[in-house]
């Protein structure tokens, strides 16, 4: 009798796995196309991160795969992104920026909006890990030197 259940409900998963979606019209243009009642339509152009990800394949460059996985370094990271977290009005940008820990040295990296931003996450991360120990590689986007938001 369990042979059967576990037969009838592996019959049936793989049938619900056989099932596909319906294609959009061959002629429909690609930015008309929607999927679902809230789906956005499709772009006809991705975005070019080009320059990121030849950035981030460079041999030097510090990513969240170089993070140790030893008690410390993950702790200090845990405190930084905490005390990141706990300040209002940082864009998204900044509250994801990459905190990467090994050996007790910390790289930020990633891009924030703001200067003002770039200099609350470096100031916090030289607080926590200690001064010498922080390496700031945060990137500010946009051209404006404070939040215009304060």
């Amino acid at each position: 009798m369990r042979m059967f259940f576990t037969i009838l409900a592996s019959v049936v998963f793989l049938a619900g796995c056989n099932q596909t979606t319906s294609q959009p019209a061959a002629n429909a243009p690609s930015s008309a196309v929607t999927t679902g009642d809230n789906a956005r339509p499709n772009r006809s152009t991705s975005p070019d991160n080009t320059a990121v990800n030849q950035r981030d394949a460079a041999p030097h460059a510090k990513t969240p795969i170089d993070q140790n996985e030893n008690q410390a370094d993950v702790n200090l990271t845990a405190k930084i992104r905490q005390q990141v977290l706990d300040v209002k009005d940082l864009s998204i940008e900044a509250r994801n920026a990459k905190i990467i820990t090994a050996d007790g040295k910390v790289t930020l990296r990633g891009p924030v909006k703001f200067a003002e931003e770039r200099e609350t996450l470096d100031r916090i991360a030289r607080d926590v890990a200690g001064e010498g120990n922080v390496d700031n590689q945060l990137e500010v986007a946009a051209a404006t030197p404070t939040n215009p938001r304060r």
